[in-house]
């Protein structure tokens, strides 16, 4: 089963400091028929300005996962941690009983691009935790790298939850084959190109998703950047 999400069908927020595409239902935008994708829950791309940023404010029992396009991200939250993310790095922070944060452009001038990704958790509460990591060597190498998985395998960051988060530059003409193991989905989030997949052409902001034994085949038109989450 196969179904595409086009980039211009994502609810929008416009904040003037803040300009949002919401792939699901998230804040002020509600579709019944957006609720997430499995444990999928959010995934929004934000473009935040200069010197501009979200206030310290509060989560819970939720993983919540950066991965920064352009410019860089300044967290801090009430575990102690003070960390900039800069482009071709992912950020992991489990909320889980409760932790309060904040995300600022560290850019004073110039815009900070990124993907905020919302995973709920296999279970409430826990104590909550953080991880970083740059990605841009094997970005640059590998056709495919995984970034996020439950056990954290192949150096990924561990998440609590069984799901994994690749990430792919393709160049143009690039192939890549993807097999969905049985019982799982995966949803395709193209962060910048052109590709076709499974021949669904997909431009920038476009989703697919997929389900069940799948062999996912991919052809970068362009050069492209997608975000792949396989999960149970």
């Amino acid at each position: 089963m196969l179904q595409l999400r086009k980039s211009q069908d994502r609810g929008i927020a416009d904040h003037g400091w803040l300009k949002s595409k919401h792939t699901f239902s998230f804040a002020d935008y509600y579709d019944p028929e957006q609720m997430g994708f499995r444990s999928l829950r959010v995934i929004n791309e934000d473009r935040i300005e200069g010197g501009t940023g979200f206030g310290a404010h509060p989560h819970q029992s939720m993983e919540i996962i950066s991965y920064v396009v352009k410019g860089a991200l300044e967290h801090k939250d009430s575990m102690g941690t003070k960390a900039i993310i800069k482009p071709g790095e992912v950020q992991r922070m489990s909320a889980g009983t409760g932790v309060v944060h904040s995300e600022y452009n560290a850019d004073p001038t110039n815009e900070t691009h990124f993907f905020q990704i919302w995973i709920q958790p296999k279970a409430r509460g826990g104590t909550p935790g953080y991880g970083q990591k740059s990605f841009e060597n094997d970005l640059n190498l590998k056709k495919l790298v995984l970034v996020m998985s439950e056990d954290g395998r192949d150096s990924s960051i561990s998440i609590k939850q069984d799901a994994d988060m690749y990430i792919s530059r393709l160049k143009a003409g690039d192939d890549l084959e993807f097999k969905l193991r049985p019982t799982r989905g995966a949803w395709v989030q193209v962060v910048s190109g052109n590709l076709t997949v499974n021949g669904k052409e997909l431009t920038t902001g476009d989703a697919l998703s997929f389900q069940d034994k799948e062999l996912l085949k991919f052809k970068a038109n362009d050069k492209s950047e997608i975000i792949l989450f396989d999960l149970a």
